[in-house]
């Protein structure tokens, strides 16, 4: 979503790959009256749909389609429910496919009139690629590459494309790979990688895009002015609040802890958010923190089977009150669906929802602020309801949503976390902003070493 822009409400329930729909659209049509406690969130999913390998999702103003970045290089549409089997674009013989590679994002312009996505290529490197958009589909001749960065290993490319409440695109860069960061990108401000970018992405003079003067690194020295936030290893999706213009990053950590962090809409760039010198709150290697990095607002161990963040969206849609304002995440590794809540930059409450997605990809955000999962492995998952009555998903009357049938919902229970407090050394650890769950051991399927990938498509 991005700044002024009137949004339609688009069709619920469309048949997206591994989306696993929020399009919750049960009914209550009063978002002011809204519980907090995430227990009562309801949530029950139903299974729709599916797709090949769906790395992302987008709309476009004024337009009830919903776009869907698959891995293997397609973006295509689904209108009035189905499927367009005509791709929006396809990139599938300019990308690469390794691990942690391929079409990795995609977002429109806030006019509507570009699309831009965000790939690598077959050498391993990112490109940021613009196309004017035409009768709904990619124009081949308008290409043009606004951004080229070269990745030295196969992995952390991050890949996130979004336009902020300021019109501005926003580009998340992964740390350029391997393990451990061992060219230090996360810390040093002369290179793109480890980053959260932020550029205005149409030609100005000669050059490809143009630096938006109020970046923090405008005319410091050696420091990339396009650089909004570093110290990042992997941020697996990023999102802006439609409500607040908070904008939430979950990143990847090493071996220990995943981390989300959250910068305030009213902030000014430039924050640092300690990888490689900090994973989470704890020192990494020979790291010491310092005052000026910004500690995570949320974090957890490789525990219990979770092991790779997949960030998500703050729940601003009307269909389930229980989860308004409360921020919809889950793990890459395990699934399970979760959502925080957050109160003076602290999480205050934290609960699974229930539900668990395989291979668990990536969340998108549609026009009514409805939230979607995808997953790797297929299929699309809607019918999510919040007070446990069953309700027809092609009920007008009781539903903004169309273009699915009313199949039996798959109802699955829920459990909250333990709590204790952390068992590491204090003195190498960043004072908590929360209650974290004791780590123990990562997952046998894991191996311990920097460089293990997480199975069938993000590393550690």
């Amino acid at each position: 979503m991005s700044g002024g822009d009137s949004f339609p409400r688009s069709p619920g329930f469309i048949a997206l790959a591994s989306l696993v729909s929020f399009v919750l659209c049960a009914c209550s049509s009063n978002p002011s009256s809204l519980q907090t406690d995430l227990d009562a969130a309801n949530v029950v999913l139903v299974r729709v749909a599916q797709l090949e390998q769906p790395l992302a999702l987008a709309t476009r103003p004024h337009d009830p389609a919903l776009y869907v970045a698959e891995k293997t290089g397609r973006v295509v549409a689904i209108r009035d429910g189905r499927v367009d089997p005509s791709p929006v674009l396809d990139l599938s013989r300019e990308v690469s496919l390794g691990g942690e590679q391929g079409l990795l994002g995609a977002a429109f312009s806030p006019s509507g009139a570009f699309l831009y996505v965000d790939y690598t290529d077959v050498n391993g490197d990112t490109h940021v690629t613009e196309f004017a958009i035409d009768d709904a589909n990619a124009d081949l001749d308008s290409r043009r590459d606004v951004l080229f960065v070269a990745q030295p290993y196969s992995n952390h490319n991050g890949g996130g494309l979004a336009f902020g409440p300021d019109g501005y695109l926003y580009v998340g860069l992964g740390d350029g790979g391997s393990g451990g960061d061992p060219h230090g990108n996360g810390q040093s401000l002369s290179t793109l990688l480890g980053k959260i970018l932020r550029i205005s992405p149409r030609p100005s003079g000669d050059d490809a895009y143009a630096i938006p003067p109020d970046n923090p690194f405008v005319g410091s020295g050696d420091a990339r002015p396009e650089i909004w936030a570093y110290g990042l290893r992997n941020p697996w999706r990023f999102s802006f609040d439609r409500a607040t213009g908070d904008l939430w990053i979950g990143d990847v950590g090493q071996s220990a802890w995943e981390e989300i962090d959250l910068q305030p809409d009213d902030a000014r760039g430039g924050d640092n958010y300690g990888w490689n010198v900090m994973e989470g709150n704890h020192a990494y290697g020979d790291g010491s923190p310092t005052g000026a990095m910004v500690p995570p607002v949320y974090e957890y161990p490789h525990a219990e089977g979770r092991c790779v963040m997949t960030g998500g969206y703050v729940y601003r849609g009307r269909s389930i009150p229980a989860l308004a304002g409360a921020y919809v995440f889950g793990d890459f590794c395990d699934g399970r669906l979760e959502a925080l809540r957050i109160a003076d930059g602290q999480a205050i409450d934290h609960a699974f929802l229930g539900p668990t997605v395989h291979a668990l990809s990536s969340f998108g955000e549609d026009a009514s602020g409805e939230l979607y999962a995808l997953s790797l492995s297929g299929g699309l998952y809607g019918g999510m309801f919040s007070d446990g009555r069953r309700r027809s998903l092609t009920d007008q009357s009781k539903r903004n949503c169309a273009g699915a049938s009313d199949p039996e919902p798959e109802r699955v229970g829920r459990t909250r976390p333990k709590r204790a407090g952390a068992d590491d050394d204090p003195r190498h650890r960043r004072p908590p902003r929360f209650r974290t769950i004791p780590a123990t051991r990562a997952p046998s399927s894991f191996r311990a070493d920097e460089d293990a990938y997480a199975p069938r498509y993000i590393s550690r």
